[in-house]
């Protein structure tokens, strides 16, 4: 079993707290509460009970359970690999991990085929994912073989110090030629399948940055900077920059210009401190045909 200790510097409930700490969701934090691993002053706590600054907060993490995920032999492509971590350039259309009714054709099935190991701290669904990309997002997306690995890679989402760079391609032309998003992302109180931006005191803190690397005359290809990673942060920090992502079914242009599977955004530059080694490293992928296609025909535009 994995022991954390962390002292409170102000007034937070738990679930927050050790969840920007450890790097861990929510729901995990939750999840290991309800199972007596959340402990403060030595005492078992809900995730929801408020602590106060100067306590001391110990987590457990207890070995990994058989996973319950069916291996499939899908393709992938293993960007890199060793015995900590593989890095993986995610396609179009595929989900990270079963959720909502969807069982088979994942990312994890085919990582529990794929490789000879996977962490276990996110439990038999959730094998190795330490951070995930949207179903219709391409690119990169690194993977823990051991608990290790990925209290190590979790952490360094959670400081900030893992990069994740995306390229999106925006409806119409911006005029700036960079900034920052910073706002309070959480549950559309309208619709409860998307996400929004809220009023500040509600929903969580996302920070976004962005600058453009192209503009056509219908549309503008950024680079986006992630330091945050709430619920489709990128394609909700678009539409509240008055500029939604091409191709995007949930927060794009009702009517679309191009038939496309999903939205033009990709992962493509990754960079992480290697847990094990203490290497920094940077991983890329090129952006995929179909994106490629799309660029063409508005490097046409006129």
């Amino acid at each position: 079993m994995n022991r954390q200790q962390y002292v409170a510097e102000e007034s937070l409930r738990v679930d927050v707290f050790l969840s920007e700490k450890s790097g861990l969701t929510r729901s995990a934090v939750k999840k290991l509460a309800e199972e007596g691993h959340v402990l403060v002053a030595g005492k078992p706590v809900k995730a929801g009970a408020l602590l106060k600054a100067g306590e001391e907060v110990t987590i457990e993490i207890p070995d990994p359970r058989p996973i319950n995920a069916r291996p499939e032999d899908i393709p992938l492509d293993i960007v890199y690999e060793d015995e900590d971590i593989a890095v993986i350039n995610k396609p179009q259309g595929m989900t990270v991990h079963a959720g909502s009714g969807n069982y088979e054709g994942t990312l994890v099935n085919a990582l529990l085929f794929r490789l000879d190991s996977l962490s276990g701290i996110n439990g038999e669904l959730r094998p190795g994912i330490v951070h995930r990309i949207d179903k219709d997002t391409s690119g990169l997306l690194v993977v823990a073989k051991n608990d290790r690995a990925h209290l190590s890679l979790s952490k360094q989402i959670a400081e900030k110090s893992c990069r994740r760079e995306y390229l999106a391609l925006l409806e119409g032309v911006l005029k700036e030629d960079s900034g920052k998003v910073v706002t309070m992302i959480g549950r559309d109180p309208k619709d409860r399948l998307k996400m929004a931006v809220l009023p500040e005191g509600k929903g969580r803190r996302a920070e976004t940055d962005w600058e453009v690397v192209e503009r056509f005359a219908h549309n503008t290809l950024v680079h986006f900077i992630l330091h945050t990673g709430r619920t489709h942060q990128i394609r909700v920090h678009a539409k509240y920059m008055g500029h939604p992502v091409v191709g995007d079914p949930v927060y794009g242009y009702k009517k679309q210009r191009f038939e496309l599977r999903g939205q033009l955004l990709h992962a493509f530059r990754l960079t992480l401190t290697h847990p094990r080694t203490g290497e920094v490293m940077t991983f890329t992928a090129p952006l995929p045909d179909y994106f490629q296609r799309i660029l063409t025909i508005v490097r046409g535009d006129k």
